[in-house]
């Protein structure tokens, strides 16, 4: 091997990458219909949407009737506000630290169900 001066410019390399022709399989009607943003793909897309919409309400409804609940069973029983917990008030402990594992537990939930969700539409669209 000779060693290069820095004079010399590097030597370019080429790679190329021989494309076999492939049989591809026909893309499925559905498919088509959702790129042509036909009518059959409208009425899918707005399914999934839908789906994905019902469960974000679901889900908000769900923590928001938790977190309006806290301070809710509070006020109707003044008694159990009087608790504390290592000198801390039971109602700010839950409301300042019982809400957090709550809310990372509803957007897990959140992933996981529109996931599911993409997945069945995916499904849906492959077998028509």
């Amino acid at each position: 091997m000779t060693e290069r001066t820095r004079a010399d410019p590097p030597t370019r390399v080429t790679v190329r990458i021989e494309r076999r022709a492939q049989a591809r399989s026909p893309r499925p009607a559905t498919t088509n219909e959702l790129r042509d943003q036909s009518a059959l793909g409208d009425v899918l897309l707005r399914s999934l949407i839908r789906a994905q919409l019902v469960l974000a309400l679901r889900i908000l409804a769900t923590f928001g009737a938790v977190m309006i609940g806290i301070p809710l069973l509070f006020g109707l029983s003044p008694s159990l506000a009087d608790h504390r917990f290592f000198d801390v008030p039971l109602k700010w402990l839950l409301l300042g630290g019982g809400l957090y594992p709550l809310l990372l537990l509803a957007a897990h939930l959140f992933v996981r169900h529109a996931e599911r969700n993409e997945r069945e539409f995916v499904d849906l669209v492959e077998r028509s």
